[in-house]
């Protein structure tokens, strides 16, 4: 189903996606550590990579990729997954489910939504 519009939501970080039958937003963490990228999903079935650190990703630009799918840039360097108009609503319908089941794997990882401060001290 190919959304009737897609809005970037600066303020909210989130991209909004409209569709007949409702209007769903995609945080940019949400959407970078949800990439159909290999570099996330790996290269096969249970071989994807936990994504941490992402809480303050920011989603610099969208590009289409044909008629199909999105590209998406993030300010992390990320731009090599292809968001197609399936996946794409696969992660609004199941927006939920997918995020409480990634914040329970950064948990049993140990890991963060956090990016990594690096503190500096004056000698």
């Amino acid at each position: 189903m190919i959304p009737k519009s897609i809005k970037v939501k600066k303020i909210s970080q989130s991209l909004q996606l409209t569709y007949s039958d409702g209007t769903f937003e995609l945080p940019y963490e949400f959407l970078r550590v949800h990439s159909p990228s290999a570099e996330v999903r790996g290269h096969g079935v249970g071989n994807d990579v936990l994504q941490f650190g992402k809480k303050d990703v920011v989603l610099l630009r969208i590009e289409p990729a044909g008629n199909y799918a999105l590209k998406l840039v993030f300010d992390d360097g990320h731009d090599s997954g292809l968001y197609d108009w399936e996946y794409l609503r696969h992660l609004c319908v199941n927006r939920d489910t997918l995020w409480q089941t990634y914040l329970e794997r950064l948990q049993a990882a140990g890991r963060s939504r956090e990016s990594a401060q690096i503190s500096f001290k004056a000698l």
